[in-house]
């Protein structure tokens, strides 16, 4: 099992998708290397990226940093003790409250190991963590990706994934999760790498001011080519 700690790794994992993918070659032709973007393995990692769903890169790091100046420390302990109000005064949506609320309670009390999740499969690790209320496996995957630093996770169910291999390969304007997982096969053991390629080339995109490729009618049919190894 491949694991990403450092920039070299990153760069290890482009030379390879480089020299299998033509497409890959081009979107880091246009960005370059992609940024490490690791976090602890524990719950403070966890809660990080609980925190940043559905919100942008820039937004999730300033509501994080008021987080973590409310509690100090991020521990089991504190996200449990922490009043519902501080955190919403944060910038935290009830939803979320809950979910660390939950994950604080999992940890304490019900026996949810996160340090043993670095030996764990990744099936296992989505097992462990979409037992917790309010974790999905949208941020299972990212746990897996960031916090493990695991070289081959994907994050199956992230629109700007759906929508960046769709546009990379000229197959419409977003794909469902399982034909961009089809699609990242050709990827493995660095869909992890891709992933964050893709991720650099939206958010480029963006302040290039070509537009949010997100900002787009999902319920009407996109022309598609037919999806090739």
């Amino acid at each position: 099992m491949k694991v990403i700690c450092s920039s070299d790794d990153i760069r290890k994992g482009v030379r390879a998708l480089r020299r299998r993918c033509p497409v890959i070659a081009k979107i880091h032709a246009r960005n370059g290397d992609p940024p490490l973007r690791r976090h602890p393995a524990d719950i403070a990692g966890l809660a990080r990226i609980i925190v940043g769903q559905q919100l942008s890169i820039a937004s999730a790091a300033a509501i994080w940093a008021r987080v973590e100046q409310s509690l100090g420390d991020v521990s089991a302990d504190r996200l449990a003790r922490v009043r519902a109000e501080t955190l919403k005064s944060a910038g935290l949506s009830t939803p979320k409250i809950r979910a660390l609320k939950a994950l604080a309670e999992a940890v304490r009390r019900d026996g949810l190991d996160l340090a043993a999740l670095q030996k764990a499969s990744d099936d296992d690790v989505h097992a462990a963590l979409t037992a917790v209320s309010g974790i999905g496996p949208w941020t299972a995957d990212i746990f897996i990706m960031f916090c493990l630093g695991r070289a081959d996770a994907w994050a199956a169910g992230d629109l700007a994934l759906q929508v960046g291999v769709a546009r990379a390969f000229d197959l419409g304007e977003r794909l469902s999760a399982e034909e961009a997982s089809k699609v990242a096969e050709r990827w493995r053991p660095w869909r992890g790498v891709a992933a964050r390629l893709i991720w650099a080339d939206y958010a480029n995109l963006r302040r290039s001011g070509s537009g949010d490729p997100l900002a787009l009618k999902l319920d009407t049919p996109a022309r598609k080519r037919t999806l090739r190894d």
